[in-house]
Protein backbone atom coordinates (compact mmCIF):
# COMPACT_ATOMS: atom_id res chain seq x y z
CA UNK A 1 0.00 0.00 0.00
CA UNK A 2 1.54 3.28 -1.11
CA UNK A 3 1.19 6.52 0.79
CA UNK A 4 1.14 10.03 -0.65
CA UNK A 5 2.25 13.43 0.60
CA UNK A 6 -0.89 15.56 0.69
CA UNK A 7 -0.96 19.33 1.23
CA UNK A 8 -3.23 20.43 4.07
CA UNK A 9 -4.42 24.02 4.39
CA UNK A 10 -3.41 25.41 7.77
CA UNK A 11 -5.52 27.47 10.12
CA UNK A 12 -4.26 31.04 9.83
CA UNK A 13 -2.83 30.58 6.35
CA UNK A 14 -0.24 28.50 4.58
CA UNK A 15 -0.16 24.76 4.03
CA UNK A 16 1.86 21.80 5.25
CA UNK A 17 2.80 18.35 4.01
CA UNK A 18 1.18 15.27 5.49
CA UNK A 19 2.10 11.69 4.66
CA UNK A 20 -1.18 9.85 4.25
CA UNK A 21 -2.01 6.21 3.63
CA UNK A 22 -5.65 5.46 2.84
CA UNK A 23 -6.80 1.85 2.38
CA UNK A 24 -10.09 1.10 0.72
CA UNK A 25 -11.91 -1.16 3.18
CA UNK A 26 -15.38 -2.56 2.75
CA UNK A 27 -16.69 -0.26 5.47
CA UNK A 28 -15.42 2.98 7.05
CA UNK A 29 -12.57 2.60 9.54
CA UNK A 30 -10.88 4.61 12.25
CA UNK A 31 -7.75 6.64 11.59
CA UNK A 32 -4.54 7.29 13.49
CA UNK A 33 -2.54 10.52 13.32
CA UNK A 34 1.12 10.26 14.28
CA UNK A 35 2.88 13.18 15.99
CA UNK A 36 6.55 12.78 15.21
CA UNK A 37 9.77 13.26 17.15
CA UNK A 38 11.98 16.28 16.43
CA UNK A 39 13.46 14.47 13.41
CA UNK A 40 10.14 14.86 11.61
CA UNK A 41 8.53 12.54 9.09
CA UNK A 42 11.65 10.46 8.52
CA UNK A 43 12.12 6.83 7.49
CA UNK A 44 11.39 5.63 11.04
CA UNK A 45 8.05 7.41 11.05
CA UNK A 46 7.21 6.15 7.57
CA UNK A 47 7.93 2.56 8.66
CA UNK A 48 5.52 2.89 11.60
CA UNK A 49 2.94 4.52 9.34
CA UNK A 50 3.11 1.81 6.72
CA UNK A 51 2.93 -0.97 9.32
CA UNK A 52 -0.24 0.48 10.85
CA UNK A 53 -1.78 1.10 7.43
CA UNK A 54 -1.06 -2.48 6.35
CA UNK A 55 -3.53 -3.59 9.02
CA UNK A 56 -6.30 -1.59 7.36
CA UNK A 57 -6.22 1.76 9.13
CA UNK A 58 -6.06 5.25 7.69
CA UNK A 59 -2.76 6.75 8.88
CA UNK A 60 -1.58 10.36 8.65
CA UNK A 61 1.70 12.01 9.70
CA UNK A 62 1.73 15.82 9.46
CA UNK A 63 4.93 17.84 9.27
CA UNK A 64 4.73 19.69 12.59
CA UNK A 65 7.84 21.75 11.79
CA UNK A 66 6.75 23.34 8.52
CA UNK A 67 6.77 26.84 9.99
CA UNK A 68 10.51 26.75 10.68
CA UNK A 69 12.59 24.03 9.00
CA UNK A 70 10.27 21.74 7.08
CA UNK A 71 10.82 18.08 6.36
CA UNK A 72 12.82 15.28 7.99
CA UNK A 73 16.26 15.91 9.46
CA UNK A 74 19.06 13.41 10.23
CA UNK A 75 19.60 12.32 13.81
CA UNK A 76 22.94 14.14 14.00
CA UNK A 77 21.55 17.43 12.65
CA UNK A 78 21.51 20.07 15.43
CA UNK A 79 18.72 21.93 13.64
CA UNK A 80 16.29 19.19 14.71
CA UNK A 81 16.58 20.14 18.38
CA UNK A 82 16.60 23.86 17.67
CA UNK A 83 13.41 23.84 15.61
CA UNK A 84 11.56 22.25 18.52
CA UNK A 85 12.26 25.22 20.83
CA UNK A 86 10.76 26.91 22.73
CA UNK A 87 9.13 23.53 23.34
CA UNK A 88 5.85 24.47 25.02
CA UNK A 89 5.19 27.23 22.50
CA UNK A 90 5.93 24.96 19.53
CA UNK A 91 3.66 22.23 20.86
CA UNK A 92 0.86 24.70 21.43
CA UNK A 93 1.17 26.00 17.86
CA UNK A 94 1.14 22.43 16.56
CA UNK A 95 -2.27 21.84 18.09
CA UNK A 96 -3.72 23.68 15.10
CA UNK A 97 -1.86 21.35 12.73
CA UNK A 98 -3.22 18.27 14.48
CA UNK A 99 -6.74 19.73 14.31
CA UNK A 100 -6.32 20.61 10.63
CA UNK A 101 -5.10 17.07 9.91
CA UNK A 102 -8.17 15.63 11.60
CA UNK A 103 -10.36 17.99 9.59
CA UNK A 104 -8.69 16.76 6.40
CA UNK A 105 -9.37 13.14 7.38
CA UNK A 106 -13.06 13.94 7.69
CA UNK A 107 -13.13 14.56 3.94
CA UNK A 108 -12.10 10.95 3.22
CA UNK A 109 -14.96 8.60 2.28
CA UNK A 110 -13.59 5.62 4.25
CA UNK A 111 -13.04 7.47 7.54
CA UNK A 112 -15.56 6.59 10.25
CA UNK A 113 -15.03 9.86 12.12
CA UNK A 114 -13.00 8.48 15.03
CA UNK A 115 -9.25 9.02 15.23
CA UNK A 116 -6.40 8.15 17.57
CA UNK A 117 -3.39 10.39 18.08
CA UNK A 118 -0.09 8.56 18.63
CA UNK A 119 2.80 10.74 19.77
CA UNK A 120 6.52 9.97 19.85
CA UNK A 121 9.14 11.87 21.90
CA UNK A 122 8.44 15.54 21.03
CA UNK A 123 4.95 14.52 19.85
CA UNK A 124 4.12 12.66 23.07
CA UNK A 125 2.04 15.44 24.68
CA UNK A 126 -0.46 15.29 21.82
CA UNK A 127 -1.56 11.90 23.17
CA UNK A 128 -3.14 13.88 26.00
CA UNK A 129 -3.95 17.13 24.20
CA UNK A 130 -5.66 15.33 21.30
CA UNK A 131 -8.44 13.77 23.38
CA UNK A 132 -8.44 16.71 25.79
CA UNK A 133 -9.42 19.41 23.29
CA UNK A 134 -8.56 18.60 19.67
CA UNK A 135 -11.35 16.16 18.84
CA UNK A 136 -9.47 12.85 18.98
CA UNK A 137 -11.14 9.74 20.36
CA UNK A 138 -8.06 8.22 22.05
CA UNK A 139 -4.37 8.91 22.69
CA UNK A 140 -1.17 6.85 22.67
CA UNK A 141 2.26 8.06 23.78
CA UNK A 142 5.55 6.28 23.07
CA UNK A 143 8.62 7.57 24.97
CA UNK A 144 7.11 11.04 25.24
CA UNK A 145 9.21 13.96 26.43
CA UNK A 146 8.22 17.16 28.26
CA UNK A 147 5.45 15.13 29.88
CA UNK A 148 5.58 16.66 33.41
CA UNK A 149 4.13 19.83 31.89
CA UNK A 150 1.01 17.94 30.78
CA UNK A 151 0.02 16.05 33.92
CA UNK A 152 -2.62 18.68 34.69
CA UNK A 153 -4.16 18.26 31.23
CA UNK A 154 -5.39 14.80 32.21
CA UNK A 155 -8.03 16.40 34.39
CA UNK A 156 -11.40 15.79 32.78
CA UNK A 157 -10.15 13.49 30.01
CA UNK A 158 -12.50 10.52 29.63
CA UNK A 159 -11.16 9.01 26.38
CA UNK A 160 -8.85 5.99 26.37
CA UNK A 161 -5.17 6.84 26.92
CA UNK A 162 -2.12 4.58 26.77
CA UNK A 163 1.30 5.98 27.75
CA UNK A 164 4.50 3.94 27.38
CA UNK A 165 8.13 4.46 28.34
CA UNK A 166 11.26 2.47 29.11
CA UNK A 167 12.55 2.66 32.65
CA UNK A 168 15.93 3.83 31.28
CA UNK A 169 14.41 6.76 29.37
CA UNK A 170 16.55 9.84 30.06
CA UNK A 171 13.61 12.08 29.12
CA UNK A 172 11.30 10.45 31.65
CA UNK A 173 13.05 9.98 35.00
CA UNK A 174 11.59 7.89 37.79
CA UNK A 175 9.63 10.79 39.28
CA UNK A 176 7.80 11.36 35.99
CA UNK A 177 6.97 7.67 35.57
CA UNK A 178 5.74 7.46 39.18
CA UNK A 179 3.50 10.50 38.73
CA UNK A 180 1.81 8.98 35.69
CA UNK A 181 1.54 5.55 37.30
CA UNK A 182 -0.12 7.12 40.33
CA UNK A 183 -2.67 8.76 38.07
CA UNK A 184 -3.26 5.50 36.20
CA UNK A 185 -4.14 3.84 39.50
CA UNK A 186 -6.98 6.36 39.87
CA UNK A 187 -8.10 6.73 36.23
CA UNK A 188 -9.84 3.76 34.61
CA UNK A 189 -9.22 5.17 31.12
CA UNK A 190 -5.44 5.58 31.57
CA UNK A 191 -2.95 2.75 31.01
CA UNK A 192 0.75 3.27 31.74
CA UNK A 193 3.35 0.70 30.69
CA UNK A 194 7.02 0.90 31.68
CA UNK A 195 9.43 -1.49 29.96
CA UNK A 196 12.42 -2.69 32.01
CA UNK A 197 15.83 -1.93 30.55
CA UNK A 198 14.42 0.08 27.61
CA UNK A 199 15.74 3.51 26.66
CA UNK A 200 14.37 6.64 25.01
CA UNK A 201 13.49 6.23 21.33
CA UNK A 202 12.71 2.52 21.48
CA UNK A 203 10.19 2.76 18.62
CA UNK A 204 12.67 4.07 16.06
CA UNK A 205 14.44 1.45 13.96
CA UNK A 206 17.21 3.89 13.10
CA UNK A 207 17.98 4.58 16.75
CA UNK A 208 20.56 2.61 18.79
CA UNK A 209 17.83 2.45 21.46
CA UNK A 210 15.41 0.52 19.22
CA UNK A 211 13.85 -2.32 21.16
CA UNK A 212 11.93 -4.93 19.21
CA UNK A 213 9.80 -6.27 22.08
CA UNK A 214 8.75 -2.81 23.30
CA UNK A 215 8.09 -1.69 19.72
CA UNK A 216 5.90 -4.70 19.00
CA UNK A 217 3.96 -4.30 22.26
CA UNK A 218 3.31 -0.64 21.45
CA UNK A 219 2.11 -1.46 17.94
CA UNK A 220 -0.18 -4.13 19.38
CA UNK A 221 -1.70 -1.62 21.79
CA UNK A 222 -2.24 0.82 18.92
CA UNK A 223 -3.99 -1.92 16.96
CA UNK A 224 -6.19 -2.83 19.92
CA UNK A 225 -7.28 0.77 20.40
CA UNK A 226 -7.97 1.23 16.71
CA UNK A 227 -10.07 -1.93 16.72
CA UNK A 228 -12.09 -0.60 19.65
CA UNK A 229 -12.88 2.47 17.55
CA UNK A 230 -14.15 0.45 14.63
CA UNK A 231 -10.99 -0.05 12.57
CA UNK A 232 -10.34 -2.90 10.19
CA UNK A 233 -7.39 -4.07 12.34
CA UNK A 234 -8.00 -7.77 13.13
Amino acid sequence: MLGTFDRICATGGGAFDCYLVTPEPEKPVAAIVLASAIHGVDTDMLAITDALAACGSIVAVPDLFWRSIAGPLPRNDPRAARRAQPRLERIRTGEDDMTDTLRHLRTLPHFNGRAVVMGFCYGGPYAILGPKRLGFAAGICCHGSQMPDYLHELDGVREQLCLMWGDQDNHAPAGVLDAYRDLAARMENLDVHVFPGVQHGYMMRGSPSFDRAAHDFSMKRAGDILQSLGSAVP
